[in-house]
Order: C-alpha cells, then sequence, then structure tokens
C-alpha cells in the first residue's frame, strides 16, 4: 500500500471499523454499541452519526461491504481483503510522529503548574480517584481469564483490558509521586516563610 493511501485512510475511526469488521461481521447499531460501551471508553470514542457516516465512506471505498440486510434496513458489514490489506498496513506502520495527538488529561496535567499546589494536589487525588475506579472494571474483566489469554476476538480484549491495567498502575503511581513532589515543595516554602527576616 502506497503512502498516501495510509495518509487517506489516517482517522481512526475509520481503522477502528474496519479493524471491528475484520474480526468478525457486526450491524452499525452493534458498532455502535461497542464504541459506546468498552472501545468508546478506553480507546476511541464515536457516535452513531459518525459511525453510519464512516460505514458509507468505507463501503464506497471498497474497504467494507454490505453481507447481510435484516429487519428495518439494518445492514451486516465485514472487512473487504482491500480493508484487511489497509488495516494490516496501518497496524505495521510505525505510528511515532504521524498522529495528531490531542489527549486533555495529559493537557490538563501540563497545565497543573498554573493552579496553586493545593488545587494541583485535588486535581491529582481526582486522578487516582478515577484510575483507582477504572482499575476495578478491568481488573473484573481481566479476572475470567487471569490465568491465560484466550484465543480469538476475546483474547484480544484481554491483552487490551491488562495494557489499561498497567497503564492505570503507571498513572496511579506517578500521580502519587507528584503530590508528594508538590507536598514537599509546599512544606519547603513555608519552612523558608517562617525563617525569613
Amino acid at each position: 500500500m502506497s503512502k498516501q493511501t495510509c495518509q487517506n485512510m489516517v482517522m481512526s475511526l475509520a481503522f477502528a471499523l474496519v479493524g471491528l469488521l475484520a474480526v468478525e461481521p457486526q450491524s452499525g447499531y452493534s458498532l455502535s454499541k461497542t464504541f459506546g460501551e468498552s472501545l468508546g471508553r478506553y480507546a476511541w470514542s464515536a457516535g452513531h452519526p459518525a459511525i453510519y457516516t464512516e460505514l458509507s465512506g468505507l463501503v464506497d471505498r471498497g474497504l467494507i461491504e454490505v453481507v447481510g440486510e435484516g429487519a428495518r434496513g439494518s445492514k451486516t458489514y465485514a472487512a473487504t481483503g482491500a480493508g484487511r490489506d489497509e488495516l494490516r498496513a496501518w497496524l505495521m506502520n510505525d505510528p511515532v510522529g504521524r498522529a495528531k495527538i490531542r489527549n486533555e488529561p495529559v493537557l490538563r496535567l501540563f497545565l497543573l503548574t498554573a493552579l496553586e499546589p493545593s488545587d494541583a494536589i485535588t486535581v491529582l487525588r481526582r486522578l487516582i480517584e478515577h484510575v483507582d475506579a477504572e482499575m476495578i472494571d478491568l481488573a473484573r474483566a481481566r479476572a475470567r481469564h487471569a490465568d491465560r489469554i484466550p484465543a480469538g476476538p476475546e483474547g484480544y480484549g484481554q491483552l487490551a483490558a491488562e495494557y489499561g491495567l498497567r497503564a492505570d498502575r503507571a498513572v496511579r503511581d506517578w500521580a502519587a509521586w507528584a503530590i508528594d513532589q508538590l507536598q514537599k515543595q509546599q512544606e519547603k516554602e513555608q519552612q523558608e516563610k517562617g525563617t525569613a527576616p
């Protein structure tokens, strides 16, 4: 696949849809549910209108096809050979420096310096609460297959859940460390104020 072709399909929603349909044929409704639940919560969110618009475009580009039609005009889609090739090329390409990153939580962390240390500590404590709750959900998902990763689509979901758990642990550890650093900074500033002439 040419670099230009890959650039034309840079949007991750297209790849997410082709990838899900490469695993198994699904309806637009089923895909919307996946984005509303697991995928949308942890990786990439997309609303119903965006999904259906993208599905239509992917059919037009020959990357997916309609493999069944049901009641009330519902359609079941599957990835085509060309779609699988595009997906593979995207997955195998080096992602560093290619994507535009828009990560609001990380932006907020960069801007913590604009807050008073006590406010920054409050933000970091909330971050810990958030990842603690997320880790509980991910641990439940992993509990069914704690000893091994099953074959097939569920196995890859388990790999993603394990990634989420490990990433959340790292975020939690970092936030606890950052709180400790800010508290030490506050203590030092208070000591310096107390000894100032």
